[in-house]
């Protein structure tokens, strides 16, 4: 059967219609419950921005020519639009495992890469609308501008591609949401919160300051804020390296994974 299906659609032809329909799917998916999916982390990323203008307003500036509180800003945008995409992926195909309805995914014609292309997208989706809605909800309270456009761009997509490409083996891997729970609490949560979102690294010991620069999310969260203030701790280039290959190796071990069907049945 799978052969037939191969020929009927050609082996180098991609299911356009079939990957627009996963993809609006993930979309439709989340923004039926905007409140919780997109209101929801505003609220919660301008009550950090509350506490820490509290707690760390007056403090000296990180960056040069930026208060703290536009040293911060990016990093809180960045970290709002990772947990998002990653909680995009690894919820959907999670549930649909629980509830049975993984099959339905299966049976299209639809290859293991347009199956990780459209969950993929979904995540994506979400990360950058909700990091635009805390962007704009953020703004009168801490205007700031673009330095380098080109860099909020592409750390912007290359970080929710990465964070829903981990939430694609993140939901694969889980079997229930004690599963996934764990995984976000303890790799998630923790390189998130590790990575320099609310902190200069510079000011960190030597041996904390080389664990953040083997961070993948430091890079995201440096390089964003780079675009927007013009304030880099870390390495641009080595920042574009890093975030381009971590996405390359997540998504083959994505497809490999999907394509073995390890995990998508039980």
């Amino acid at each position: 059967m799978g052969a037939v299906r191969k020929r009927a659609r050609g082996a180098d032809r991609i299911n356009w219609i079939g990957l627009w329909t996963l993809y609006k799917r993930e979309v439709h998916r989340f923004l039926k419950v905007a409140a919780q999916t997109v209101t929801g982390p505003v609220v919660s990323t301008l009550l950090f921005l509350a506490v820490f203008s509290v707690a760390l307003g007056r403090r000296t500036p990180p960056a040069e020519g930026a208060s703290y509180l536009q040293f911060l800003a990016p990093g809180l945008i960045m970290m709002t639009m990772a947990q998002n995409a990653f909680a995009n992926t690894s919820s959907s195909i999670l549930i649909a495992k629980v509830q049975g309805n993984i099959s339905d995914f299966l049976m299209a014609p639809l290859s293991p890469g347009e199956l990780v292309c459209g969950f993929a997208l979904g995540g994506v989706t979400r990360g950058l609308l909700v990091g635009l809605a805390v962007t704009l909800a953020m703004f009168p309270f801490v205007p700031f501008g673009l330095a380098r456009p080109g860099f909020v761009l592409f750390h912007a997509l290359t970080a929710t591609m990465l964070l829903a490409l981990l939430g694609i083996l993140a939901g694969l891997r889980s079997q229930k949401m004690d599963h996934l729970a764990a995984i976000t609490n303890f790799v998630v949560a923790p390189l998130t919160f590790l990575s320099g979102t609310f902190y200069s690294v510079t000011d960190l010991p030597e041996v904390f300051r080389v664990a953040a620069l083997v961070n993948p999310f430091f890079y995201m969260i440096d390089g964003f804020r780079y675009g927007i203030t013009g304030h880099a701790d870390g390495g641009l280039t080595a920042g574009l390296v890093v975030m381009s290959l971590a996405n390359v190796a997540l998504a083959l071990a994505s497809y490999g994974i999907v394509a073995s069907g390890w995990r998508l049945k039980s």
